[in-house]
Order: C-alpha cells, then structure tokens, then sequence
C-alpha cells in the first residue's frame, strides 16, 4: 500500500480510544518486517510493488511500486500466441522487475498472470522461459482467482462498513466483477472482455463512427449479462451496493474527471463519480482522435489508443448495474497478492480482521511514520473523547461523525514536531494532508488535517489556506468544534508521564467547568491547571463562555 499500512489488531474509536498496539516507529524493525515483491503480468501492462510487511502489526507498506507497458495482448493475429516481440518486451521488464526487488533484498517474489498469457496457446511455453531464464515462478491465475485477488486489494484499502460493494476491474483483456463485503466475497466473476480485446477486435476507425459505438456497447452488454445476473441475484433485499471500480481505464477517466473540479483532489484513492460526469467524459472522448486524446495530461500515448472501448465498459456496466455514482481504487491485484501471501503465512488471521478498521490502522501507520510519541497521542485521544462524549449539544452539535475524525486528529496532532516545534501544528497539517488515510473520504481527510491545525494559537482564519480547503459549512463547523476540543485535551497533556487520569465536566448557560481527577491521590496538577486555563479566551471567543478549571480534591 502506497505509503500507508492496514493492521488488523487496531481499535474501533467508537467504542475505545486507546488502540491496543503500542509501538514506537523504533521499535518496529529486526525480524518484525520481512519483504515482499508482486509482479503482476497483465495484458496492457507489468506491474511490481515492493512492500515491507511489519509482523507485529499486520501491515504491509509499499516501498516502490513500477510499471511498464508491455503489450503482451496484441497477439498475433492468426493463430492468436503470444508474439516473440511481446513475449521479450515482457522478458526484459521482468529481468529488470527483478533485479530492482533483489536491491530491497525481498525474500519472496509473489506473481501472477492474468487472460493474455492463459489464454495464449503458447502462454506456458512462455512461463516456463521465464522460469529457466530468470529463475522467476509465476502463477498462472483463473479469473476467478484473479477476481479474488482484487477483492483482496481493494478490501486492504476501503472500509466496506455494513453495505456491499461491487468492484469492477476493467483489464486489457477481462472485465472482473464481483459482489463482497468485508467477510468475504459473495459472487467472484470474469468475462473476456477488455479495452485491448475490445480495441484490437473491433475498433478500425477511430473516433469510432456512431453506428460502430452502438454496436460495441452491444456486445459489452451481451458479453456482461451472465455476470450482472449473477451479482444481481446475490444481493439481498433492501442493500444498495457501492460501486467501486479500479483499473487504468478507471483512473485514468477519474483524473479528466476531477481536473474539471474547483479543486482537484491530491489523491484519486476513494474519488466519487457520478454516471452524468463519467456520461460527459465518455462523451468527450469518443469524439476525439487518438492524438487529440494523447494532448490529455492523464492519458498516455498506449492509454489514449485503448481507453475509449474501457470507458464504454465502465459506462455499460453502470448502466446495467443501475447505479447512479462510483468510487475510484487504487488498489487491486497486484496489493492483493501481498495480502494474499499475509494470509498463506499466517499473519493475518481472516480478512474480516484485515477489513473491519482500516482507518484506525492507517492512523497508527501515520503515527510510526512520523515517529509520534503513540502513548502521549492516545492519551490526548482519550482526554478528547471523553470531552466529546461529555459535552454533547453544548460545545458541540456533532451527530457522530466528528468523533472519529476527532480521534484521528488527536492521534496525528503532534507529527509536525520533529520539523519545527514552535509552530509544529501547520506542519502537523501538511503532513496530514499529503499523507495517505486509508478509508478517509476527499472531505474527511481535509477536516482532519484541519482539526489538527487548529489545536493550538489562533482560530480559523478566512485567508488560512486550511480553511480554504474546507469544502463546506457544515464541515468548518465540525472543524471549528472537534478543534475546540482537541486544544483542551492537548493542554493536560505536558508532562511525558501521565498525570491526569479523567476529566469531569460541567457546563452552563455562561460556565465550562472541568475538574481534573489526578492519577495519584494529592498529586499536583497545577501545570495542566495552568495550561487548561491559557485556553480561556480561546474559549470565551469561540463560544462565548468563562473557562473554570480545578482539580479533585
């Protein structure tokens, strides 16, 4: 996973504040991480990740990720082999995947390759040269298997909550659909039909004529049917699915999508789309030539030849799904087979734990990462839930959903530290916000980042850029509260051993009261006293109350 980790043994916020593993970023090292590479060998194109999976943790991170356009689905055309120039193309990327996993000393090389090499005739005359020459074994997938492991992938990088989700993987030479939750997969499906069979079968002008689009999106649909029968009779009565589809063909549309936004977002990982914009884009690039769709900055030259077949998939499965948004991921095969090898190794014990918090994992990921002090961050983290949960409809009207955002911020508050204290808190939000949260939508992340950087000196300001950011005004109010309290919480927090152990709260028309209850009987907390108390015009400002502080006793 890009820059970001999935664990399987970290809390629910909802219910407990403090996650239970407790490892400094230091600590994490020795036998505890082994390495991984993927390979996966698609039609279009070779894809590698090398990944340092922590043990302890159950966690994997993507340390490189490389991709190389080898072709190998512009078969030959008679007897439809694999053609030599194809097969060395994929050779020499080999070689070099190789060789690049061999300098990150990976103890294992997981493969897999997909419909261009199982169904070529010669597809495993070919393994079997790889096998010889470069000593690399590779997996020869079903599409059902292969199926499964995008499931897995796109499973390590989005909560899939209570509802189901149907991912749709659109390759050069098969369309994977399949209905899962985060237990498991209900419906795993493959049909032989993607943007390079598409592209080299049928397309011979290009734009494609009217009459030859019509006649294309009539075999997608027929070609379809038998999967979308098969998801459609596994969901249940009453479930409204999410659709979730992850590819080259889907990014790529996703990024001529979102360029057109106010503000384009940094990542396109968990980027909605709704069926009239990807309609518009369709639209837009059936119209174009090749070289006119090669002048688009998210299309390259070998994308902009084969993405509109791809986009008329995505547009006729929409369509026959009856789903009016998706949801982009970037994640599929290739993160699934490290997951996959997590799981043949034992260190991961299901998927369901894999799956059931992944935003509270990508936290913790966060927090190793930027080398926080994890134990002094859960201790804000609790303090500032305990506020939240005793201050409900007085210094805040959130329904729920400030509360995890709260929680991740609490964790993450202090990560800009290590750059520069004295104003580590603006720091705190550009790593926030540039880094990866797994789970977090576009709004989300933003807002956590933001109640981060409002945990100290000044409130919100219209020309703060972090403020800007802020999509709308319900979200600046969620902002404005969780930071409230994230400030209080941080301000028990100065001593790096703990010293208050809860904190009572009670509120008026024109008071906040807090009573801090001390670890030890007679201790002095006079310190948090003092810190709690700087934070009285702050909070007289924000909501027009005295702040009143004492301690038990």
């Amino acid at each position: 996973m890009l820059d970001a980790e999935t664990t399987a043994q970290a809390p629910d916020p909802a219910r407990s504040a403090r996650p239970s593993a407790d490892l400094s970023a230091e600590e994490v090292k020795g036998d505890q991480l082994r390495r991984i590479a993927a390979i996966d060998i698609g039609t279009n194109s070779t894809h590698l990740l090398v990944a340092s999976v922590d043990t302890t943790l159950r966690t994997f991170r993507i340390i490189q990720a490389e991709k190389s356009t080898t072709r190998l689905g512009e078969r030959d055309p008679e007897t439809g082999e694999l053609t030599e120039a194809a097969m060395q193309r994929g050779y020499d990327t080999l070689r070099r995947f190789r060789d690049l996993a061999t300098s990150h000393q990976v103890e294992q090389l997981v493969t897999a390759a997909t419909s261009a090499v199982r169904e070529a005739s010669n597809g495993r005359d070919y393994l079997q040269r790889i096998k010889d020459g470069l000593g690399i074994e590779v997996d020869l997938v079903s599409g059902p298997e292969e199926a499964r492991l995008i499931y897995l992938g796109v499973l390590s990088g989005m909560p899939f909550g209570n509802r189901p989700h149907l991912l749709l993987d659109i390759g050069g030479g098969s369309t994977e659909l399949i209905l899962a939750d985060g237990r498991d997969a209900r419906a795993l499906t493959s049909t032989r039909v993607g943007a390079v069979r598409l592209q080299r079968d049928f397309v011979t002008d290009d734009p494609i004529p009217l009459q030859g689009r019509a006649f294309l999106k009539a075999f997608i649909q027929g070609s379809l049917e038998p999967a979308v029968d098969k998801v459609n009779r596994r969901i249940q009565p009453g479930e409204v699915p999410v659709l979730v589809a992850t590819s080259g063909t889907a990014m790529a549309i996703g990024a001529l999508a979102a360029s057109e936004d106010d503000r384009p977002p940094l990542k396109l990982h968990g980027y909605r789309m709704t069926r009239q914009r990807l309609d518009r884009v369709v639209e837009r690039l059936v119209s174009m030539s090749p070289e006119q769709r090669r002048q688009l900055a998210p299309i390259n030259d070998r994308r902009a030849e084969i993405i509109v077949p791809g986009a008329l998939i995505l547009q006729t499965t929409m369509q026959m799904l009856g789903v009016d948004e998706l949801v982009l991921s970037e994640r599929a095969l290739r993160e699934g087979l490290i997951v996959d090898w997590m799981l043949r190794h034992g260190f991961l014990e299901d998927r369901f734990s894999f799956q059931s918090s992944i935003r509270q994992r990508t936290v913790i990921h966060q927090v190793q990462r930027f080398a926080v002090n994890q134990n002094r961050a859960e201790r804000v983290a609790t303090h500032a839930l305990s506020l939240y949960d005793q201050t409900s409809g007085v210094l805040h009207q959130d329904a729920g959903q400030g509360r995890e955002l709260l929680w991740a911020a609490a964790m993450l508050h202090a990560c800009g530290q290590h750059i520069n204290l004295s104003a580590y808190h603006k720091h705190s939000w550009y790593l926030i916000r540039h880094g990866e949260l797994l789970g977090y939508s576009e709004a989300e992340h933003l807002m956590v980042a933001a109640i981060a950087r409002y945990h100290r000196r000044s409130l919100p300001k219209k020309r703060h850029d972090s403020w800007q950011a802020l999509d709308t005004r319900e979200h600046r109010r969620i902002v404005n509260e969780m930071a409230l309290l994230l400030r209080l919480a941080a301000a028990m927090d100065r001593r790096p051993e703990p010293v208050v152990a809860s904190i009572r709260v009670a509120t008026s028309s024109t008071e906040l009261r807090l009573e801090l209850v001390p670890e030890r009987l007679n201790q002095n907390l006079s310190l948090e006293q003092w810190s709690l108390e700087n934070c009285s015009e702050v909070i007289r400002e924000a909501l027009g109350v005295k702040l009143v502080v004492s301690v038990q006793g």
